[in-house]
């Protein structure tokens, strides 16, 4: 009896615009699905540009999204996930360009597994764009409630990982207070915060990295 052929391992470009979201994802995937080969690809100018700029995602942004996309895909990549939750729309759009490969937005696999839990979603994003962004992602008639943790990117970009962490639990707290079912993390950085938040509220804490790995491995699968 010959020998089982394994088939080869999944290269999967990780696609980020903050250096905060490199390791949660790189984590998750050595956790849950140690085999898949992972490509990094960072540009940290993007959040800043973003937040800088007042143009909001034009089309000079769109296509830098549409660049990254394209060397990703050139890598040979059987899968791309950005990992930058403010830029939903420049990823839609390279998406759409690429229908025979799952190339998906940082939130989309969290804000599937939030709607199949029910009621009243807490959003808590710690990048305040991502409060303008990310909402319409929710299917029409989600019942959502969102919060900024003030304070807790700049606690995370200056090292200061236990105020990052307090002040995510502490937009938690607020989000349990208004009746709400579920907490989703928005942000890959915020990942690190799950159990305390969880500790906090006793509800149920999805992070983007969990969600986006299951929903890669179905969609390869598939």
């Amino acid at each position: 009896m010959g020998a089982t052929i394994k088939p080869p391992a999944p290269r999967i470009a990780l696609i980020h615009a903050l250096a905060h979201s490199v390791a949660p994802i790189n984590e998750e995937l050595q956790r849950a699905w140690p085999e898949a080969v992972r490509m990094n690809l960072l540009d940290d100018s993007l959040s800043a540009d973003l937040a800088r700029s007042g143009a909001g995602l034009d089309a000079a942004m769109h296509d830098r999204f549409e660049a990254l996309t394209a060397y990703a895909a050139g890598t040979g990549a059987q899968a791309i996930l950005f990992t930058c939750s403010a830029f939903g729309p420049c990823i839609e759009a390279a998406a759409a360009r690429r229908p025979h490969m799952p190339v998906l937005k940082p939130n989309e696999a969290m804000v599937a597994d939030a709607v199949a839990l029910g009621g009243r979603v807490g959003l808590i994003a710690s990048f305040a764009p991502t409060l303008s962004s990310m909402p319409p992602e929710f299917p029409r008639g989600t019942e959502l409630v969102t919060r900024l943790a003030e304070g807790a990117l700049e606690a995370l970009n200056e090292g200061d990982v236990q105020t990052h962490d307090a002040k995510v639990v502490e937009a938690a707290r607020w989000l349990a207070d208004q009746g709400c079912d579920v907490i989703a993390l928005a942000q890959f950085s915020m990942a690190r915060a799950q159990m305390a938040v969880h500790r906090a509220v006793d509800l149920p804490v999805l992070t983007t990295p969990g969600s986006a790995v299951r929903m890669l491995r179905l969609r390869l699968a598939a």
